[in-house]
């Protein structure tokens, strides 16, 4: 695993972060230091991710990065599951066929290159997985996007959302943010590249409150949704079509 060194070096002004063969190189330590508790939250996800894939249905991952959620959940959910990966960097997409090709996974799968702004087709899925990936959404197309997901997917489907979240109260967001960026120290970022990838990241990751994101997914359809994870400013979801 190459270490995450991409904000290491000064620049007048980060550009907007991109999903880059640079990123994608480095994004198995990047999303390991970055994001607490993560190999825990994927653990959890190819777990509920188990108990409701059917067989002959399709499980999709919007955002698939380098396929760590495919690696874990081919060890829990049967092979008569086809995988469908999306995802709009073409350079991480090859980081993920590389290492299940490298995992030998033996079922069939898909792997895509799509925009989740334009839209996207999802067909016969019994689970979707938004992991870390509706942040990136722009608000402008979250509710179009989880129209069509719940449109694709079967009666008492799920979709799985891990996000990072804003806090519900203005002086608990700031406590959770400091929270945050003390994590990263102890994951060893340097207060340079805490603060650059913060300004790459502000116009492009835009998180919404925990409430927000259980009201759109309500009005998308969702019967019931339920709190999985909760960590200072992460939180992971499940919600049920009925």
């Amino acid at each position: 695993m190459l270490k995450d060194e991409v904000f290491k070096e000064q620049t007048l002004k980060p550009a907007d972060f991109k999903f880059s063969k640079k990123v994608a190189d480095v994004f198995d330590d990047m999303v390991n230091r970055s994001v607490p508790f993560y190999a825990e939250m994927q653990r959890m996800v190819a777990e509920l991710a188990a108990n409701h894939a059917l067989d002959g249905t399709n499980v999709y991952d919007l955002g698939c990065s380098t396929g760590t959620s495919f690696l874990l959940m081919d060890k829990t959910i049967s092979k008569d599951v086809r995988f469908v990966g999306i995802d709009d960097s073409a350079d991480m997409l090859q980081k993920c066929k590389s290492k299940l090709d490298d995992a030998g996974i033996s079922r069939p799968y898909d792997l895509c290159v799509g925009d989740l702004n334009n839209g996207v087709e999802i067909k016969n899925a019994s689970v979707v997985i938004l992991c870390l990936t509706l942040q990136f959404v722009r608000p402008l197309y979250r509710e179009k996007l989880l129209k069509k997901i719940i449109d694709g997917l079967v009666d008492n489907g799920v979709l799985i959302i891990v996000e990072k979240i804003l806090a519900e109260e203005s002086q608990f967001n700031r406590d959770f943010i400091d929270y945050y960026y003390n994590y990263k120290r102890r994951q060893h970022y340097s207060e340079m590249e805490i603060s650059q990838k913060r300004e790459a990241l502000e116009n492009v990751l835009i998180p919404y409150k925990l409430s927000e994101n259980i009201l759109i997914l309500r009005e998308a359809g969702f019967s019931h949704c339920e709190i999985f994870f909760k960590w200072y400013n992460f939180s992971g979801l499940i919600a049920v079509k009925n």
